[in-house]
């Protein structure tokens, strides 16, 4: 999986992009043309300081890397923390990861 980095793709994910939110996480899911899934994650000043930040960044690459499911091609998805993801380990975020990302199709309804 690659990261997002442009503006522009952030934008579109938002915009023409499903969104599911949890407490804890917002999804958003775009499919794209670029051949491969791709992730970007933005946390906001409403979130907390510089080291809230970098915590709720670091919580949901790490629900993501321990993520053993099969992601389906051509996808875009974009995480967004909220307040509560300072407060919650990454196997929480994980399972709600997990939920949107079925719901959504990214990821495969029948294998485990």
């Amino acid at each position: 999986m690659e990261t997002l980095k442009l503006n522009g793709d952030f934008r579109r994910a938002y915009g023409r992009g499903k969104s599911l939110a949890a407490p804890a996480l917002v999804t958003y899911a775009l499919k794209n043309r670029a051949g491969k899934c791709r992730y970007g994650i933005t946390t906001s000043k409403k979130v907390g300081n510089a080291v809230a930040r970098s915590r709720c960044r670091r919580v949901i690459r790490e629900a993501l890397r321990t993520l053993d499911e099969p992601f389906t091609a051509n996808w875009d998805v974009v995480f967004v923390a909220r307040t509560k993801t300072r407060f919650v380990k990454s196997t929480q975020v994980q399972q709600t990861m997990r939920a949107h990302l079925k719901k959504l199709g990214v990821i495969r309804n029948g294998e485990q």
